[in-house]
């Protein structure tokens, strides 16, 4: 367990190290530097040189403070990504669709522009898998989108393999659920007392923590093999009402209230009662065996626990 330890002291494997240049780092470019983006620059810029995508020229200092070289380009404008082709060989892609459609413009204008033998890390969603009527499920289950959100992540998908076979690139698809922080959980819904579901219709959900997926991603670009989807969550084996209670003992707030859905349809928005309407429990073991990822927060528990001792 790796509670105590920096989330940026990584380990990088013998064989990777071996593969990198004499003179110089190699280029890794990072498409949609947010907050996960920021998380992961400090574990990667002392190994490569770091080139962050961003469409708003008013983030240009942070970036570079933070050890980046910001670029000026923006997904939804085919024409500003000419500046991205060629310029690095390893790529994480960490932008999401457009709001709109089935299909990921954003990321059908990125793969125009890639070289061949791009190595690529791409984060999407377990939201690909749809309900799963709590069943325990791997990357073997078919995907299954069961909203537009969803359905533009299994486009992105599906257009990033035909690029990579196309291109002899070396692509890992990283499939991620909640990311939550400290600075990310749902205190605000918890404050207002936004009911949650009675245990009858509650659904199970799944977690990471932004340092641990930052923390996986900067393995991912040494050890992964291309042509891999992992599913990037934690050992959390919990209900979302559940989920919602350990967060309120931690901060010391009221559990929130408990309504059938049929009655929690009439306050909560479509879009939040979309993720209360698919349940799914989902392993980790191909991340861990492959990725040797030992996680500084195995569990949501495991965080808040942390949170209480300080």
């Amino acid at each position: 367990m790796m509670k105590n330890t920096a989330i940026n002291k990584v380990t990088w494997s013998t064989g990777a190290a071996a593969k990198l240049p004499k003179s110089g780092k190699p280029r890794l470019l990072i498409i949609g530097c947010g907050d996960v983006g920021m998380r992961l620059l400090p574990l990667v810029c002392a190994r490569f040189r770091v080139f962050a995508v961003t469409s708003q020229p008013a983030r240009c200092a942070e970036l570079r403070a933070a050890g980046a070289i910001p670029v000026i380009a923006d997904l939804d404008r085919p024409a500003t990504l000419a500046r991205l082709a060629h310029l690095a060989p390893c790529v994480v892609h960490l932008a999401p669709p457009q709001s709109s459609g089935t299909t990921d413009r954003r990321t059908r204008h990125l793969c125009a522009i890639l070289p061949e033998r791009t190595r690529l890390v791409y984060v999407s969603t377990t939201g690909v898998y749809g309900d799963c009527a709590g069943a325990m499920i791997d990357e073997t289950r078919p995907v299954q989108p069961q909203n537009v959100r969803a359905k533009r992540r299994v486009d992105a998908e599906q257009v990033l393999r035909d690029w990579a076979r196309r291109r002899h690139a070396r692509l890992g698809i990283f499939r991620v659920p909640g990311i939550y922080a400290a600075d990310r959980l749902p205190l605000e819904r918890l404050q207002k007392g936004t009911p949650a579901l009675a245990e009858v219709d509650d659904v199970y959900t799944n977690h990471i923590h932004a340092d641990d997926l930052a923390r996986i991603i900067a393995l991912a670009l040494f050890r992964m093999q291309g042509g891999r989807v992992f599913n990037t969550v934690d050992d959390t084996d919990m209900k979302m009402a559940t989920y919602f209670d350990v967060v309120a003992d931690a901060y010391n707030l009221p559990h929130p209230p408990r309504l059938p859905r049929a009655a929690l349809r009439e306050i909560v928005s479509p879009m939040l009662l979309s993720f209360m309407s698919e349940s799914r429990r989902i392993a980790n073991g191909r991340m861990k065996a492959e990725l040797g990822v030992r996680l500084a927060y195995p569990t949501v528990g495991d965080f808040l626990g942390s949170l209480v001792a300080r």
